[in-house]
């Protein structure tokens, strides 16, 4: 496979771990142990922010490097990689989104309850680069007689 294909593979591999990463920690804080609460303490906003820049972050990369690599000559399989890494992202903050009701109330934070709609946002134009790039036609190398 080309460059442009295992990159796009990755981007949708991370996009489906911050995917998860997220639905974890709000599942956690909406049903936190009855024992968690001596001695520990629980801050989700450093947590959202360490799964933004390990996952979501080098995925929007990695989608952006493989789209411009395949943009030239279009290839319908990156194409695809980066729509269905759009559409895991958008499925998991839709899931997340639906949690912010079930979360205790000491835990809701600004970015608790504004990272699942900034991503869901964010996830449309992966979907569109993606579609972007099944319409575009491979291009012939030009011939040379010489």
């Amino acid at each position: 496979m080309r460059t442009e294909k295992w990159l796009a593979l990755a981007s949708m591999g991370l996009f489906a771990m911050f995917s998860g990463l997220m639905i974890s920690v709000y599942e956690f804080m909406s049903d936190v142990p009855e024992d968690f609460e001596y001695g520990f303490s629980f801050e989700a906003d450093p947590k959202i922010l360490q799964f933004i820049s390990i996952s979501a972050a080098p995925a929007g990369v990695m989608g952006a490097v493989a789209f411009l690599m395949s943009s030239y000559y279009g290839s319908k399989h990156v194409g695809y990689m980066l729509m269905a890494g759009g559409g895991i992202m958008l499925a998991g903050m839709y899931v997340c989104y639906a949690m912010l009701e079930d979360i205790e109330e000491e835990f809701v934070t600004v970015a608790v309850s504004i990272t699942p709609v900034v991503f869901m946002a964010l996830s449309a134009p992966v979907v569109a680069f993606g579609a972007r790039l099944l319409r575009l036609r491979e291009r012939r190398p030009a011939k040379e007689y010489f």
